[in-house]
């Protein structure tokens, strides 16, 4: 498939940058988010859940690299879906994609006005919500370069401060508050706590979405992914065990901010780094908003590319910025921030996510059959079992998903038929080929 005769992206982004986008994508993550897990099955549960998952990742990504590296274009899974099954496959991809990253930043925002509503409680949650995901909509309209460049710095100072929370907290951990309540919530509590569990991972397939402006794709993106995955895993299960053991987790469990509350249980409220973790805490879900944004309007950008949304949302400015697909990506943020709640955003973006993670790794499966001379400078390992456990645990987790979110999936799925009407409605003939 080629855009020989249409707007096409820069290429900026080197190794390093990649790793910062890998990480940032996700790091918020492990600032909030996967607490709410442990609401459904306690830290054990969770702790069963995140390991499932982690799994998950892991073979996802390695898969991934594969996709990304021959096929490196910003629409990332919808490109995929649609080589391997056709327009309405690449419909699919794209949809469910898009799905997955327009609900993430309002959900990482309103994490962000929870972290100032701590240090400033005047400020409204939702107002300092609005405010910061308007500011990285207008960071992200002067270039992926400036953008990935800030990425990068947030992203180091993001994981410095999650091992300075390590030092400081797991001094305190008791494995009896760990285990307090056991399996709480049994079997299906696990189950019911998976979609927080993959908030600790979601989004750094967002790699993907930057392929059309990476320096050397083939030796670029395996760098960038792999280094990702592996800063992730350790940095998730490390907080998350940290957190669980220096005190009442029930107390987490409901909060937007974990981090500094746990730092709080450890060493007393009037402790001057409760703040301070939640001052420098900003810099995590800096990163990931900054990051998605990125992620959300390239996919928005590639799927308007193919006709699939208004071509207008698909112009460049004059640094080569989608600006119109940002501007988009704002919009619906904001709609999301003023008509829901943060445990709902992650549940609806990880639903998109996991959808889309079955149609990848098919289309990676066909792929190999289909096109058995496409040029793949990576390749999944032990193949076919890589894409075949990750494609199995993303229906799992689905399934889960759909079981314990009866309402949030109706939206889902209302979302999804509005824009499969809006798919047929349109011809076929204005996709790109």
């Amino acid at each position: 498939m080629s855009h020989s005769n249409e707007v096409t992206l820069k290429r900026a982004l080197g190794p390093v940058h990649l790793w910062g986008l890998a990480v940032g994508l996700v790091i918020s993550g492990e600032y909030f988010g996967w607490s709410y897990g442990w609401r459904e099955s306690g830290p054990i549960g969770f702790l069963v859940s995140t390991l499932l998952v982690t799994v998950l990742y892991i073979t996802l990504v390695f898969s991934f690299t594969e996709l990304t590296t021959s096929i490196p274009e910003a629409g990332g899974p919808y490109a995929y879906a649609l080589r391997a099954f056709g327009p309405f496959g690449g419909f699919l991809g794209g949809l469910t994609t898009t799905i997955e990253f327009l609900f993430a930043p309002p959900a990482i925002a309103f994490a962000l006005g929870s972290y100032l509503h701590v240090i400033f409680p005047a400020i409204s949650i939702e107002v300092a919500a609005a405010i910061v995901l308007i500011l990285f909509g207008v960071l992200n309209l002067f270039g992926v370069h400036q953008s990935a460049r800030f990425e990068t710095v947030v992203t180091v100072l993001a994981v410095c401060e999650l091992l300075a929370f390590l030092g400081v907290v797991l001094p305190h951990f008791q494995w009896v508050h760990f285990a307090a309540d056991g399996f709480h919530g049994g079997v299906f509590g696990i189950f019911a706590a998976i979609p927080y569990a993959i908030w600790f991972f979601l989004a750094i397939e967002g790699v993907a979405m930057a392929a059309e402006e990476v320096h050397e794709p083939h030796r670029t993106i395996p760098l960038g992914y792999l280094s990702g995955i592996a800063t992730l895993v350790l940095l998730a299960l490390g907080v998350m065990l940290a957190a669980g053991g220096v005190g009442d987790w029930k107390v987490l469990s409901n909060l937007d901010y974990p981090i500094p509350a746990a730092v709080e249980m450890a060493l007393g409220k009037a402790n001057p780094w409760v703040k301070t973790f939640a001052g420098i805490g900003l810099f995590g879900l800096v990163a990931s908003l900054n990051g998605i944004v990125l992620g959300a309007s390239r996919q928005v950008f590639a799927v308007a590319r193919a006709g699939l949304l208004p071509p207008s949302l698909a112009r460049l400015n004059r640094h080569g910025v989608p600006d119109r697909s940002v501007g988009f990506t704002t919009l619906v943020g904001l709609i999301a921030i003023f008509s829901g709640r943060t445990s709902e955003l992650i549940t609806l973006s990880a639903l998109g996510a996991v959808c889309m993670y079955f149609i990848a790794m098919a289309s990676l499966m066909v792929l190999r059959k289909k096109e058995p001379h496409l040029p793949r400078p990576f390749q999944a390992p032990l193949y076919p079992v890589f894409p075949a456990i990750a494609g199995g645990l993303s229906l799992l987790s689905a399934a889960a998903i759909v079981f314990f979110n009866q309402m949030l999936t109706l939206i889902f799925l209302g979302i999804c038929s509005v824009a499969s009407i809006g798919y047929w409605v349109k011809s076929r003939r204005t996709m790109v080929p």
